[in-house]
């Protein structure tokens, strides 16, 4: 049985056998069941999920007192064990073990233990290709633990906001990192492809903060909101130290990253037993130089349809375009078969698969808009005003930027004076915030606790110039975002054409570069 025929039949099961025990008396209980049939649609990152977020938010805030009182007993030793096998384990993080990370070792071990062993047996076959890719950059091998917070290794996944693949990789996140996303092809699907530019990602944000656990977080919620919290801290580091000045899901996404660590290197004292999934250990690739769709090769050389997408998933429609070199991933003992027989496979039925009239119907790749949240919330819209962007929009409105995106259409993070932007709120908490609209800047940014500072004006004779262009001295930890706001009609993307640049990724503090041209 392949792997999409496992986690299809586990979800039927599962949401079936909650919808026929619920007591409607029990709200807590409905309210899980709403989410594993959320979960059962959409397929959702795990800890990103409403079921999730609630069993962390519902815990007691001081984190690290009573933690008794959530029940794990006969899934998880004593606490006093679990701190010293924590202690004992060699690793590059800090395996700090409080309330919140129990509370993500309920989930694993108790209320999804059966996925969490599928995911277990799942490693065996994508572990191994996160492993190689670290091991090249000498990056810490616990990184492989990732993906399992960010979608249970099912590299189909696709969040609510659109982040897609092993990794969760948003659409301008990919292109940022030079993945192609087509109507064909989609590399944030693809194990090695989307693997490697992960391990870029992370290594940049190693740099930028020097912890790995903060590299962490900046996964989750961008090197700018970290940045923001470690000034709101007055400067600290520590992940727990920041915890409450970081964005709400940013809070879980450390402490779940723990919790894994610890169950996939004790789940045989946990006796959590590896779903066997048949997928082949042992792979090899070809490579494509012309169109080919997975069906020819699937009839020609006998192998299942579903077993090439499951080794091929960054194919979208079963087909490997022309134009350049693409990779073919096949069972091990294949590979020189597919080879033997690539000519008649290249021939056979090429006439049905790629008959004009066919492709013409293809879908094109169009601006994809996202349906609002489930439940009661209200439709609110902002207008977008001068000195605006969706970073202050997500603080005002207390939703998250990858939402407003999600939302409105929304590629990165460039909006426009006057543009109408959608946001939806709890309808119970909506009257808090139909007055933004409203409100000048300085009584938004009050309302969140902040001051509005005078804008600093950067003098150009502080730094080399050229009579054209006006420069600046990139700071520790400073983005291309953060330097745009520093000057009016300047966006990140204006600097890259400026300095002739397609990413920002290997920008060094201390580089001067050009952010202004000069009239």
């Amino acid at each position: 049985m392949k792997f999409t025929a496992i986690i299809s039949i586990f979800f039927t099961i599962l949401s079936f056998s909650l919808s026929a025990n619920v007591n409607p008396i029990d709200t807590t209980r409905v309210a899980e069941g709403e989410a594993l049939v959320k979960l059962s649609r959409d397929y959702d990152s795990l800890l990103h999920l409403w079921y999730v977020s609630r069993a962390i938010t519902d815990i007691d805030t001081s984190m690290t007192s009573g933690m008794d009182d959530i029940e794990l007993e006969g899934f998880l030793p004593a606490d006093s064990i679990v701190k010293m096998q924590m202690e004992n384990m060699p690793v590059f993080f800090d395996l700090t073990y409080n309330k919140v990370v129990k509370a993500y070792m309920k989930v694993y071990l108790k209320d999804k233990r059966e996925l969490t062993e599928t995911v277990l047996g799942l490693s065996k076959y994508y572990f191994p290709h996160f492993e190689e890719a670290l091991d090249a950059k000498n990056m810490p091998m616990e990184l492989k633990y990732l993906p399992v917070i960010e979608s249970a290794l099912n590299p189909l996944a696709v969040s609510r906001v659109g982040a897609t693949g092993l990794w969760q990789f948003m659409y301008a996140t990919g292109r940022f990192l030079d993945m192609e996303i087509t109507s064909f092809v989609d590399e944030r699907r693809d194990v090695t492809a989307s693997t490697n530019a992960a391990v870029e990602y992370l290594s940049s944000l190693h740099e930028i903060f020097g912890d790995w656990t903060l590299a962490l977080a900046a996964y989750n919620c961008g090197p700018g909101n970290v940045n923001k919290a470690i000034r709101r801290s007055g400067g600290k580091t520590n992940f727990w130290d920041l915890y409450y000045y970081l964005p709400r899901e940013t809070r879980g996404y450390v402490p779940g990253f723990i919790s894994v660590i610890y169950i996939f290197n004790h789940y045989e004292d946990l006796k959590i037993k590896p779903k066997e999934i048949e997928m082949p250990m042992m792979t090899d690739t070809v490579i494509v130089n012309d169109e080919l769709h997975l069906k020819q090769v699937a009839e020609v050389m006998q192998i299942p349809l579903e077993e090439l997408r499951d080794l091929n998933p960054q194919y979208r429609r079963d087909i490997i375009p022309k134009g350049k070199k693409y990779p073919l991933r096949l069972p091990y003992q294949r590979a020189l078969d597919f080879i033997d027989l690539q000519d008649s496979i290249m021939n056979y039925k090429d006439s049905v698969f790629f008959n004009p009239e066919i492709m013409a119907k293809q879908p094109n790749k169009e601006r994809y808009y996202g349906e609002a949240p489930s439940g009661n919330f209200e439709r609110l819209v902002y207008t977008v005003k001068s000195g605006d962007n969706l970073g202050f929009i997500s603080d005002w409105y207390d939703v998250r930027t990858r939402d407003l995106r999600y939302w409105n259409g929304i590629r990165g993070n460039m909006i426009r004076v006057g543009q109408r932007i959608i946001v939806y709120v709890p309808k119970k908490v909506a009257n808090n915030y139909k007055d933004i609209n409203l409100l000048s800047f300085a009584e938004k940014q009050k309302r969140e606790g902040k001051t509005v500072a005078p804008r600093v004006k950067v003098e150009s004779k502080d730094f080399p110039n050229d009579g054209k262009y006006e420069y600046y001295t990139l700071k520790k930890g400073e983005t291309l975002w953060e330097v745009a706001k520093r000057y009016d009609g300047v966006s990140d993307r204006d600097i890259l054409q400026m300095n002739g640049l397609k990413t920002g990724r290997y920008l060094k503090a201390g580089q001067k570069i050009k952010v202004k041209r000069l009239d």
